[in-house]
């Protein structure tokens, strides 16, 4: 018998303790998922946060130097996930994830509906998007204007 497969928000709700380990870099932190929800949360409506503003606060709030780029950028996804399966059974309040940006202003191409599906909903929000050139994804003009302190 096949087994079933997990949604999005039981892998959000997944047990877990947020973890410091040494590194050859400092010390790293492998949060746990809820807490990467928990501050996408916190950007009010207009507001915009990047990758990296979430990484960071996550390793001040642990007191580590730095957050794993790679597990933070699988729970910003599953987070995304979680919010589009809480709004399809019709929840209101959801996480903002749309409004999690990159370091340079770009959208996330792997969150749900991809950049064009992320760059209606910051549309409806205010934000001008400036069309992606080349291999490069769109990416919200002024960006800098709009970035929220964590």
């Amino acid at each position: 018998m096949a087994k079933k497969r997990k949604t999005a928000r039981e892998k959000l709700e997944t047990v877990q303790e947020p973890k410091v380990e040494d590194t050859p870099k400092g010390r790293m932190l492998i949060p746990k998922p809820l807490d990467v929800d928990a501050l996408m949360r916190k950007i009010p409506e207009g507001k915009l946060a990047t990758a990296d503003q979430i990484r960071a606060q996550l390793a001040k709030d642990c007191d580590a130097d730095y957050t794993c780029p790679l597990t933070t950028g699988i729970f910003l996804r599953i987070a995304a996930e979680a919010a589009e399966e809480d709004l399809v059974e019709g929840r209101e309040s959801v996480t903002p994830y749309w409004r999690v940006i990159k370091a340079n202003g770009s959208l996330n191409e792997k969150f749900p509906g991809g950049v064009e599906a992320q760059a209606a909903r910051l549309r409806e929000e205010g934000h001008i998007i400036q069309p992606g050139v080349g291999k490069k994804p769109p990416r919200v003009q002024d960006f800098e204007r709009y970035l929220v302190k964590l």
